[in-house]
C-alpha cells in the first residue's frame, strides 16, 4: 500500500510539472545590437519550444521598439534587432518597455511599434514571482 501511494504521488507530481508551462522573462537593457539580438534569439527559440515569453525593454534597448528607428543588421539572418523583436511579437511574446523608459526619453506610447506596450511594474513583479518563470538579462 505504501509503495502504491509513493508511486501515485510521484505520478501526480510529474503530471503537475508537465501541465505547468515553463515561461521565460527576458530583460534587455543593453544598447549593443548584438546583446539585444542574443536576447531576442533566445526568446524566439523559447517560443518555438512552446514556452511563454515576456520581454521587457529598458534604457537603450527601449529604442528598438521605436517606430522608424534605424539600426544595424545582424548576421547570419541579416535582421535588425527591431525585425527580431517584431518576429517574437508575431510568435506570441508579450513585449513591454519599462515604466521609466517613456517618461525619461520624452516619447509616448504612440511612438512604439505595434505589439509593444508600456509595462506596469506591479504586473511585471507579479509575473516574476510566479513559479516556473526563468529569467535572462541582456
Amino acid at each position: 500500500m505504501k509503495k502504491s501511494l509513493i508511486i501515485a504521488a510521484t505520478l501526480l507530481s510529474t503530471a503537475a510539472a508537465a501541465v505547468q508551462a515553463e515561461e521565460l522573462f527576458v530583460s534587455i537593457h543593453s544598447g549593443s545590437a548584438m546583446a539585444q539580438g542574443a536576447g531576442l534569439v533566445l526568446a524566439g527559440q523559447a517560443l518555438e519550444q512552446k514556452a511563454g515569453v515576456r520581454v521587457l525593454l529598458c534604457d537603450a534597448a527601449g529604442d528598438i521598439a521605436l517606430v522608424g528607428k534605424e539600426m544595424p543588421t545582424l548576421k547570419p539572418r541579416n535582421l535588425t534587432p527591431q525585425q527580431m523583436l517584431q518576429g517574437v511579437i508575431k510568435a506570441g511574446a508579450k513585449v513591454e518597455v519599462c515604466a521609466l523608459y517613456l517618461p525619461n526619453t520624452g516619447k509616448q506610447a504612440s511612438d512604439l511599434i505595434a505589439g509593444v506596450t508600456p509595462a506596469k511594474p506591479a504586473e511585471v513583479a507579479a509575473h516574476l514571482l510566479k513559479p516556473g518563470v526563468n529569467t535572462l538579462a541582456f
